[in-house]
């Protein structure tokens, strides 16, 4: 069954939030990369239909309210153009993850609201070092669910509480609810989420997209405020099988 097929909005909803027809919001990196690099697209008009779609529909039309907040600077980074196999793309990460830019890094807490971290994370690093846009930091359950014992999936102080575009009146489960959701509605192709138990599995499969938890050390943790040693890490979130390994090998 086509994704489309499977999405009960779908997009009957999100077909009127599109904004062209001649840009697809659920393509995949493969299939953007390809556009760009036979000049259908760019990665600037990429980044620029993002964010009218966040804006669209995050707060205001569905409020789906899975971005936290949104990089002002990613127009700026898009006009760097491609590079490498993602390059120019659009990326959102999650709101436990320190980027050393304009954004915030507060586990979706009141607590550390201002907090500006000092350098990125490590895995920050690496998405810059390729070239992908940061658009954004997407909605969590505040603390990764670690806040209290009744907790509520995809709710935080900061961001609310983050919808399921499948049904929204179901959960997007966490803590990576808000990678999960802006995947699944088009925001971005691709998001990374982080997992102690279940946190990138659980909603990726509860807003039907592809989530990846790593064998824990494959990836750096350094720059992600934790809970365990033991079973943290960050994995891809996207749209395709494909797409998670290309994300992955970044």
């Amino acid at each position: 069954m086509k994704r489309r097929t499977f999405i009960p909005l779908g997009m009957a909803a999100l077909a009127g939030c599109q904004q062209s027809t001649s840009f697809d919001p659920f393509a995949d990196y493969s299939s953007l990369a390809s556009a760009c690099d036979r000049g259908e697209l760019d990665p600037a008009r990429i980044t620029s239909h993002c964010l009218e779609r966040i804006e669209d529909m995050d707060h205001a039309g569905l409020a789906i309210r899975a971005v936290i907040e949104v990089n002002p600077d990613a127009p700026k980074i898009a006009e760097g153009g491609r590079k490498g196999t993602l390059g120019g793309l659009p990326i959102l990460v999650k709101d436990n993850i320190d980027t050393a830019d304009a954004m915030q890094t507060t586990a979706g807490s009141l607590a550390l609201l201002g907090s500006k971290p000092a350098r990125d994370a490590f895995i920050i690093q690496r998405l810059r070092q390729s070239g992908m846009v940061l658009l954004g930091k997407t909605n969590l359950s505040e603390w990764a669910n670690m806040r209290s014992p009744k907790s509520s999936s995809g709710w935080s102080a900061r961001g609310g509480l983050t919808r399921n575009p499948v049904l929204l009146t179901h959960s997007a489960s966490g803590s990576s609810s808000g990678s999960a959701a802006a995947v699944a509605v088009g925001y971005a192709p691709g998001a990374i989420g982080t997992e102690t138990n279940g946190s990138i599995i659980s909603p990726a499969s509860a807003c039907g997209i592809v989530g990846l938890k790593p064998t824990v050390g494959l990836v750096s943790r350094s720059g992600i405020i934790p809970i365990t040693h033991w079973q943290d890490t960050a994995g891809p979130m996207t749209r395709t099988v494909k797409d998670a390994a290309l994300l992955l090998n970044v």
